[in-house]
């Protein structure tokens, strides 16, 4: 039996529910929630012990090419030139080279093995494949959606319809948040190498949860959270006494009307409150040591994805539940080769740099850490670049619990279908 927990209220939970004991406990929690004093705990107690606590998603918006990632392909380079296959893509849909003459571009860059494992990883990545015995790269990806915004709402929210949770919404409705001052689900979003593609806030919206599940976004320049700090003239003592009030008139409306919504706002407004205090302490880079900074390759306050990593470890420190970091610009319809070998280098070394200072904290283990785009890009030539494709792509995953120096699935040997071990979004 489902409930929408948008529409629940404790009286109505009550008077439907059928399903005994654990829906009693569910509701304990639900009235937690509309009191608006505690932290949110979660919906529901895990059967077994969870080896993921948390999970920092890196976001490579654009779709990044497997072929000069994670996915080596010698008879593609073999084969550069030449006409595509047709029974490669006979009915197949294809974006923007629908009904153009179809030629195989082949991979333009080296690969080379890495770690104990002997991973096969492109040579733009020297530093992620310093930790190639941390990772299992999936290179059997599928998705539906062929254009960036639906396909990014597929991946976050497992359909192309929006308004549903997406899954950091849902994973901080499940598990609960283990920060009293930060909020569950955070999105950051970098800056640099010419990223112009428009991430919208829909792709972290809580749909038909309540709001307080939604992410925060977090800014990589000028103040961090909008709208958090004081007004002009305003000390901590005058806003406080302002948000208990406030706190107070919205509790008396919720006696009454017993809406969730309210709940939220109650504990939003509280959130926003400490937020002023443990917002600026995150930020702060101060304590972090020039050796840990060198490591990331961080420039404090630059916005960098480097610096959101650094940023990212520091969330998950203090208790965030999901960290959903974007870095746009993988879209290379044009100049694959050097696209590719720009936006490498803004991400190779942060990426390598989370993995190993998580690994050193003994964090690793139970961090889930999630590396790829919403698709990828076709094996035949777009000019010098590469298509959207979905029909076979890859992604990497390291922590919480992972089998580090693995990769699962394979796509032909042009790289234009999954064929083994098929993973959809």
């Amino acid at each position: 039996m489902f409930h929408d927990p948008a529409s629940l209220s404790r009286r109505a939970f009550l008077n439907r529910s059928t399903v005994g004991i654990g829906s009693l406990a569910l509701t304990q929690r639900l009235m937690a929630e509309s009191s608006g004093s505690d932290r949110w705990t979660g919906a529901v107690e895990p059967h077994f012990a969870p080896k993921a606590k948390r999970v920092i998603f890196l976001c490579m918006a654009g779709g990044p090419s497997h072929l000069e990632t994670f996915d080596h392909k010698p008879k593609l380079a073999e084969m550069d030139g030449q006409p595509m296959p047709e029974s490669f893509t006979k009915g197949q849909p294809i974006a923007q080279l629908q009904n153009k003459e179809l030629k195989c571009l082949g991979p333009q860059h080296q690969f080379q093995r890495f770690g104990k494992s002997g991973q096969m990883i492109s040579d733009q990545f020297p530093h992620i494949g310093k930790v190639a015995d941390d990772i299992a790269i999936v290179r059997s990806m599928t998705t539906m959606q062929i254009n960036h915004d639906p396909a990014h709402t597929f991946m976050n929210c497992g359909t192309q319809i929006s308004g549903r949770p997406c899954m950091g919404s849902w994973i901080q409705y499940g598990l609960g948040s283990e920060s009293e001052d930060l909020p569950g689900f955070v999105v950051l979003t970098s800056v640099g190498g010419g990223q112009s593609q428009p991430i919208a806030t829909r792709q972290w919206h809580s749909g038909f949860l309540p709001s307080r599940f939604q992410g925060v976004q977090f800014h990589s320049t000028g103040d961090p959270v909008l709208y958090v700090g004081n007004p002009n003239g305003v000390n901590r003592d005058d806003q406080q006494q302002v948000v208990n009030a406030v706190n107070a008139l919205n509790r008396k409306r919720n006696e009454l009307v017993d809406d969730p919504e309210i709940a939220t706002k109650i504990t939003q407004y509280e959130m926003a409150f400490r937020m002023q205090a443990s917002v600026p302490e995150l930020t702060d880079l101060s304590g972090e040591s020039q050796q840990v900074l060198d490591m990331y390759g961080a420039k404090p306050g630059d916005g960098s994805f480097a610096s959101n990593c650094l940023l990212a470890r520091r969330l998950a420190e203090r208790g965030v539940r999901f960290i959903h970091l974007y870095h746009r610009g993988w879209d290379h319809h044009g100049n694959v080769k050097g696209g590719v070998e720009t936006t490498a280098k803004l991400v190779d070394q942060g990426t390598w740099a989370l993995i190993e200072d998580l690994k050193q904290r003994d964090m690793l283990k139970d961090t889930l850490i999630v590396w790829g785009g919403e698709f990828g890009r076709t094996p035949m030539a777009q000019g010098t670049g590469r298509d959207h494709h979905i029909k076979g792509f890859s992604i990497f995953m390291a922590g919480g619990g992972i089998k580090g120096g693995t990769s699962y699935g394979e796509t032909d040997e042009l790289g234009y279908n999954a064929v083994i071990d098929k993973v959809s979004v």
